[in-house]
């Protein structure tokens, strides 16, 4: 199939991009764009892990929904209209503060991607399997690196496949949320009709400053991805009408997809039973039992008959449903890497695009090698405990993402004065307001993340992460912050790797 043609070329672009953009072919459109959002915001691996704050998560969901969620899908539809090129926010914050700023954001944007998916995604998948399949008995360590690897490679082939191919991953990945969560809250009214509900006072709600530092991060992480279309911008149809399409609706849907299930797993199991692993997929399973099996006096729900088929289900939706952000979240990150590469912004060895397939292939088997890497280092350090190895995993990649926007939220005013004469489709209202706000909850959760309680009781009883005491706030604080700095300097050296292609090209 012969390329589409494609928009210009960005300003100050080498000549090296025009012939690697001509591989690309478009195949993204309305719907694709749409259900490809659902799969980037709404992941199911971090459901339980919001719950388990209690009825408080949910008041600061829909908190944030308001202040945080909403501004940056008024953000991203004006930047992604405005500027489609691919690449999305590698561009966008390239253009807006030079490459070197756009090298290292774009490496924190990638690399939180291959670890998240070889480790939070992939153990939750376990989960999953274990639960429904294996009796809740833990795999053999041969038997977890099979299931894993498999899954982690699964995804990487999909990100490979030309996209009108590889698309039907998040295609299938949105309907899955839609059946899982649609029936999992159906059916928590019908388990509170024969059974009741665990309950909470009204008082329950009541947010709190120790609960906001503990729950922003994760649910400003629920909440970003609005742009990740927009790293494909080349190959969608219609990017200027079909973006703010995309955003508007996913942003609706996203907020009902993640309230409900929070609100029901926290209506049917008591705070305490709710893990950050294991919380949504043990919900599952006690609600699941009015279509057969029971609840012993333990609080231990055993599935037979109907509920069991529906259980099994039930752990296929969800293993397809974090496949499918894993996938999405390559797709589009590996996709900003190769934009980076020929952009002079990394090693121009990965800014190649494959004639065969229109896809970076080589950054998406350097994804593949990471997530592998990841997965088995993880494994060894954590002793085979999938409970450590995902809160060890999410707590690094929340940290790498949300770091990532602080060169993405500020670059909409600073295109609006670069750039004035830009056809802008969607203009964002009040764009320094929200570009402001947006930047500073991102910079007050990146700090919390790294100092819990920072400006209050840092690493006190209320803030220390579980596991941790105050002792040890000085090697919590180095095991969060290594790994981000080291990151940024692996930035930096990408970028001077690009030195000849932008040398050639006679580029800052």
């Amino acid at each position: 199939m012969t390329a589409a043609p494609i928009a210009p070329e960005p300003v100050d672009a080498p000549a090296d991009a025009q012939a690697e953009r001509q591989k690309l072919r478009k195949h993204f459109g309305r719907f694709d764009i749409l259900f490809f959002l659902l799969c980037t915001i709404v992941g199911v691996d971090t459901i339980g892990a919001v719950a388990s704050s209690g009825a408080e998560a949910f008041t600061w969901l829909i908190v944030l929904a308001v202040v945080f969620f909403v501004p940056s899908a008024l953000l991203i539809a004006e930047l992604g209209a405005a500027f489609p090129d691919e690449g999305g926010p590698y561009i966008w914050t390239s253009r807006a503060f030079g490459r070197l700023a756009g090298a290292v954001n774009n490496f924190l944007y990638w690399i939180t991607n291959p670890v998240w998916l070889g480790g939070t995604l992939a153990v939750s998948a376990v989960t999953a399997y274990t639960t429904f399949f294996n009796d809740g008995k833990e795999l053999s360590t041969p038997a977890f690196y099979v299931f894993t690897i498999v899954f982690v490679w699964v995804g990487v082939l999909a990100a490979i496949l030309s996209f009108d191919v590889g698309k039907w991953i998040p295609t299938i990945g949105a309907w899955s949320r839609f059946v899982l969560l649609g029936l999992f809250t159906v059916t928590v009214v019908v388990y509170g009709i024969q059974h009741g509900l665990h309950g909470f006072g009204i008082g329950d709600f009541s947010p709190t400053y120790a609960g906001f530092v503990g729950l922003v991060p994760v649910l400003m992480f629920n909440y970003v991805g609005f742009e990740l279309p927009n790293t494909a911008g080349d190959e969608m149809t219609n990017a200027q009408k079909d973006v703010p399409y995309g955003i508007f609706r996913s942003a609706v849907l996203s907020v009902l997809l993640y309230a409900l299930p929070i609100l029901g797993i926290l209506l049917v199991l008591p705070v305490k039973a709710i893990t950050g692993l294991g919380g949504f997929v043990d919900a599952i399973r006690q609600v699941f039992t009015v279509y057969g099996g029971h609840v012993a006096a333990d609080g231990t729900p055993t599935l037979s008959g109907f509920g069991t088929v529906l259980g099994d289900l039930a752990g296929i939706m969800f293993i397809l449903t974090v496949l499918s952000s894993g996938v999405t979240w390559i797709m589009g990150s590996d996709r900003a890497l190769a934009v980076s590469g020929y952009d002079g912004a990394a090693p121009r060895f990965l800014g190649v695009i494959s004639s065969r397939f229109g896809t970076p292939v080589r950054v998406n088997i350097l994804s593949g090698l990471v997530s592998t890497g990841v997965l088995i280092l993880a494994h060894q350090l954590t002793n085979g405990s999938a409970a450590k190895l995902f809160g060890a995993v999410l707590g690094l990649a929340v940290s790498t993402t949300l770091v990532s926007y602080l060169g993405i939220f500020p670059a909409l005013p600073f295109l609006r004065r670069k750039y004035p004469d830009t056809p802008r489709p969607y203009r964002a209202p009040f764009p320094w307001v929200i570009s402001s706000v947006l930047t500073l909850l991102i910079l007050f959760a990146s700090v919390q993340l790294v100092a819990p309680g920072a400006g209050d009781h840092w690493f006190g009883a209320d803030y220390a992460p579980d596991g941790w005491t105050h002792a040890e706030r000085g090697k919590y604080l180095l095991t969060e912050l290594v790994p981000l700095v080291g990151f940024m300097l692996l930035g930096v050296l990408f970028w001077a790797l690009g030195r000849p292609t932008r040398a050639a090209a006679r580029l800052k």
